[in-house]
């Protein structure tokens, strides 16, 4: 699972010559973008090459050189000699070759990854096939709004080593999600983002987590991190009603000014829930009684979601120690890290 190349972060520079529209469905963490074609151009010589190769080989050229030109005298020009650069393209063929041919020209020491991003993305998904394995999860357990990801965090600061998978995923996670603004990572991407965080871990020392599904919003965690994570006796967290309603207010603002937008993107749970409850929500929604309406989807959803998903992915559930929240404030949850750091860390 060795790609024949150094560390990333022993190169001064790490290009990926693919075009703007590959380069963003995934790449090297802390790759540059330089194109020797961009889409357009990459199209068009992909469609003449059908007919006529040399044509295709001709105009590609000539596009590559350009543009590679173009890229040398603000970019390159900053970097001493001395520098050592990795290029890679799709395959690790002709567009890796135009770059480190013209770097070495220029006097630089240049790697190219063999492969290219194909051989770039089978090295991650079969590493991420192994590399979960060789940690211990500490597992924060429950419902909604109880504090779990401030918790994680506290963690952190108290020093402890943590992976915050809604942060890379860009997303909370259930129906409620997804973050303003924010879109998500491709699944390709989350795992190379995933990937580089976990090399980065001592595997020495417990990992904190929280418990997650198979799926957070539009993309999936690895298998093998995921049966990991279930494999351990989780520590259940909990909060009183108030406070996790203060939390929601907190965390889902948009929701709390407009909660006629939290029962539609609920409306899908309406076979689930039924539609009583459902039209229950609306009417809370409908006359402003906000945290009303966070804690009625709390109890009568996620609660009872948590628990049937508690039993079914967590055989040691009933063995997990229980640690209440009163407060979720961050004094009070710097306390509390440092009392479980003490404890399980």
């Amino acid at each position: 699972m060795q790609l024949e190349v150094a560390d990333w972060s022993q190169y001064a520079l790490v290009i990926d010559a693919r075009s703007p529209r590959e380069y963003q469905e995934d790449h090297v963490p802390g790759a540059v973008n330089l194109p020797v074609v961009n889409d357009e151009e990459y199209a068009e010589v992909g469609t003449l090459h059908k007919t006529d190769t040399h044509a295709a080989y001709l105009i590609g050229v000539e596009y590559s050189l350009r543009n590679i030109a173009n890229h040398i005298k603000p970019l390159i020009a900053k970097f001493d000699r001395r520098d050592r650069m990795l290029v890679y393209c799709f395959r690790g063929g002709k567009r890796s070759k135009l770059w480190a041919d013209n770097l070495r020209t220029i006097g630089f020491n240049v790697d190219v990854i063999k492969g290219g991003w194909k051989n770039y993305r089978r090295w991650v998904r079969e590493s991420l096939e192994v590399l979960p394995r060789h940690f211990e999860y500490r597992v924060l357990s429950g419902s909604t709004g109880c504090g779990k990801t401030r918790l994680l965090h506290a963690l952190a600061a108290a020093g402890q080593q943590i992976i915050d998978l809604e942060e890379l995923a860009s997303h909370r996670g259930s129906l409620l999600g997804k973050l303003p603004g924010k879109s998500q990572p491709t699944q390709k991407w989350f795992d190379s983002l995933l990937l580089e965080y976990m090399r980065s871990l001592d595997p020495s020392r417990p990992v904190w987590v929280e418990a997650e599904s198979k799926k957070i919003g539009n993309v999936q965690l690895p298998d093998a991190l995921f049966e990991a994570m279930h494999q351990t006796v989780p520590i259940h967290v909990s909060a009183p009603m108030d406070e996790r309603v203060r939390l929601w207010r907190e965390d889902y603002p948009h929701l709390a000014s407009n909660p006629g937008t939290l029962v539609d993107l609920l409306e899908p749970l309406k076979p689930l829930v039924g539609g009583e409850e459902l039209n229950l929500w609306r009417e809370l929604a409908n006359t402003g009684r906000v945290d009303e309406l966070f804690a009625r989807v709390m109890t009568h959803h996620y609660d009872l979601c948590y628990e049937r998903s508690t039993r079914r992915n967590y055989k040691a559930a009933e063995e997990s120690p229980r640690i209440e929240l009163d407060l979720l404030g961050p004094d009070r949850l710097v306390e509390v890290a440092k009392q479980l750091a003490e404890r399980f860390g």
